[in-house]
């Protein structure tokens, strides 16, 4: 499997393996094992917590659901759990901007820019389907390349809810 393969996958389904917005953390660490703890967003909160399974980063509410994801993809090598990566673990990173959009266009995943996140030295596009955010690094006489992948919370605010208790 290639990482546009993974990537592609994710933005037409939301999903990279067991992992999507919403996701019960159990059934998360039941499938993918335990994460690097990255630590609390705020020094001042424990929750939520970020966590990575090599290159894929998730957030999670302190009522124990992945609020986001993102896989940074711009290290030399992306590192995914073997689950998530279809028995890969290991890509090549380096991704330009055109082959993001023709592996899109192949698969039939509808895209279009997204300007909230483009500005500056960056350039950024949504697929339709899901949501999911390709950002990419302008660099100087280069095509642009990619950057990070995310799928946007779905807004879930767990201080809103009663139930949830900050462990």
């Amino acid at each position: 499997m290639e990482i546009l393969d993974v990537l592609t996958s994710m933005a037409m389904s939301g999903r990279l393996g067991p992992v999507f917005i919403g996701a019960d953390w159990n059934d998360v660490t039941a499938a993918l094992g335990e994460p690097w703890d990255i630590g609390t967003r705020s020094r001042k909160r424990r929750w939520p917590r970020l966590f990575a399974y090599g290159d894929l980063e998730l957030s999670v509410c302190r009522c124990r659901n992945v609020s986001l994801i993102c896989v940074q993809t711009w290290r030399e090598v992306v590192e995914l759990p073997r689950s998530v990566g279809g028995g890969t673990v290991s890509f090549p990173a380096g991704l330009r901007h055109t082959d993001v959009v023709s592996a899109l266009d192949r698969v039939g995943c509808s895209w279009e820019p997204y300007a909230p996140l483009t500005f500056g030295n960056q350039c950024s596009l949504t697929a339709v389907a899901s949501g999911a955010q390709f950002t990419f690094e302008i660099c100087k006489a280069e095509e642009p390349v990619l950057n990070v992948v995310g799928l946007p919370g779905d807004g879930h605010d767990c201080s809103a809810r009663t139930a949830c208790r900050d462990h």
